[in-house]
């Protein structure tokens, strides 16, 4: 795999499309930059349910890929508590997402769609998401023409969830939350040489 695109927040978040810019900034800790959603309201509402905050990487369209980050939620809301992964972007009511809830649900802690249509669940997944305040490593891996989605939470070697849907092909790539608070830092995205 080779990488084409990284991004560690240090000069901030211009290679980002952010669907609310109120809602994103720059934090620094000990030196260290990352991009921060600081509310849980949003001014941004798609026409169909779906995330509230979004931020997609500008000019980036990939179909196989692998996307890594570092992620921190730094609010306990509870069940829902998440962050999410956004991929095969076609626009604002065409995409993929995982939804990495706390506790899963048939609207929490899956691999969802949305397709013109509110969000629904690809997944039936029942494992919880450990979060805690601590950071945690993330990683999405996308195979266009088998369709499949695996998504990885801390344990690189034994998938999250896994899902097998052919909708969308190549698109852009994205991170964020339903309705809830993160922070993000390196952000990398491979596709095959």
């Amino acid at each position: 795999m080779r990488c084409v695109f990284e991004d560690d927040f240090e000069s901030g978040m211009d290679r980002w499309r952010l669907y609310d810019p109120k809602t994103w900034r720059v934090t620094e800790h000990d030196g260290n930059h990352a991009a921060e959603i600081t509310s849980r309201e949003s001014e941004y509402a798609a026409s169909v349910r779906s995330p509230f905050h979004v931020a997609i990487i500008k000019d980036l369209e990939v179909g196989d890929a692998v996307i890594d980050f570092r992620v921190r939620s730094t609010l306990d809301t509870g069940n829902h508590r998440d962050c999410c992964v956004f991929l095969g972007h076609q626009d604002p009511t065409h995409f993929y997402y995982a939804h990495l809830g706390a506790r899963p649900d048939p609207n929490s802690g899956q691999i969802m769609i949305v397709d013109g249509a509110p969000r629904r669940p690809l997944t039936e997944n029942e494992r919880l998401v450990p979060w805690d305040d601590k950071w945690h490593n993330v990683r999405v891996e996308r195979r266009v023409k088998e369709g499949t989605i695996r998504v990885f939470f801390d344990d690189m070697d034994k998938p999250l969830m896994e899902a097998t849907d052919t909708t969308f092909g190549a698109g852009g790539i994205g991170i964020g939350s339903f309705d809830d608070r993160d922070e993000f830092d390196d952000v990398r995205v491979y596709v095959p040489e």
